[in-house]
């Protein structure tokens, strides 16, 4: 027959009681985010992500807005930029949210890549720091930029003039012993001279594509526009990444659109995909990368990991 614990007995082990709390254990979903999540960073931390052996040039691109492209401009910019790598984004986006994420001064009469393209500046004259990352440089853009497609038009080489300055400001660079190791430059959602400028610029294209019903649309096109500029401007521009954003795997179809574009591009699209993520929308107001403003949420980990990825696959041959 059993007996209750004696209450004077210190060192009696109560009965379990029905009514205590449920104890969690690693295979609760949460539990398995946050492992997920500890492995991730720590993978991250213990890689060392190779210089490239000649400054990258990439644009990113898409005719359709509101896919992410100025977003994994600055985070991508950013993610390397932790990494030790030199890194400068050119802000070609009348908009100037680029410049905004990266908390330079972007105002009316601030100095910017208007005056590179229409004016005749130096890239050396507009650059700005970041206050992000050490080797963090931004070309600011203002709203003299929202003009700039009608200007360019009568003026001469106007489809080079970007190119012209980029070659300038990197060789001088690279002479003072302050090379560059990637520039990402920023577009508009449209296809004009801004958008040829900064093709005509770039090695490489990276394409951001939302996991979305639409995101396919337009896409077509724009490979067709990147293969003219290629055989008639820039003979050495090819489509090196493509970016899923957005992506949030609870629905079928975003695990759809990845799994079609994944089988359209399987060699250009990104093992890394970009989540939804209320830090990554938040992250612009305070005039920060969601890699400074919350280093170890989702989506800042997905970037980082984003970032390495193009590191280590380096530039097409």
């Amino acid at each position: 027959m059993s007996t209750a614990p004696n209450p004077a007995d210190k060192n009696a082990v109560p009965e379990a009681s029905s009514s205590a709390a449920p104890s969690y254990d690693a295979t609760t979903p949460l539990a398995r985010e946050l492992s997920d999540l500890t492995r991730r960073r720590e993978a991250l931390r213990v890689d060392s992500l190779p210089r490239p052996e000649k400054t990258r040039v990439i644009t990113v691109s898409n005719q359709k807005g509101g896919v992410g492209k100025t977003t994994s401009t600055v985070n991508l910019a950013a993610g390397l930029a932790r990494n030790g790598a030199r890194v400068v984004v050119i802000d070609l986006d009348p908009q100037g949210n680029a410049s905004t994420a990266l908390g330079v001064e972007h105002r009316a009469e601030t100095a910017s890549v208007y005056d590179v393209v229409v004016g005749e500046s130096l890239i050396a004259d507009v650059i700005q720091k970041s206050p992000e990352f050490d080797h963090l440089y931004c070309v600011p853009s203002t709203i003299h930029l929202a003009g700039a497609e009608i200007e360019l038009v009568s003026l001469v080489a106007r489809e080079q003039r970007l190119r012209t300055a980029l070659e300038t400001f990197l060789r001088d660079s690279e002479e003072a012993g302050n090379r560059f190791d990637y520039v990402f430059i920023d577009c508009p959602p449209s296809l004009g001279l801004l958008t040829i400028n900064a093709f005509v610029a770039a090695q490489e294209v990276l394409i951001p594509i939302q996991c979305e019903y639409y995101a396919l649309e337009g896409l077509s096109q724009l490979l067709r526009n990147i293969q003219l500029i290629e055989k008639h401007l820039n003979p050495v521009l090819t489509v090196s990444s493509i970016l899923l954003t957005m992506y949030d795997g609870r629905t079928n179809l975003s695990q759809q659109v990845a799994a079609d574009v994944r089988e359209h591009f399987p060699h250009e699209v990104l093992d890394t995909m970009i989540p939804r993520s209320v830090r990554i929308s938040e992250a612009p107001g305070y005039g920060q990368t969601v890699i400074s403003y919350d280093t170890n949420s989702p989506g800042s980990i997905s970037y980082l990991e984003a970032a390495a990825e193009i590191a280590h696959r380096g530039a097409p041959r």
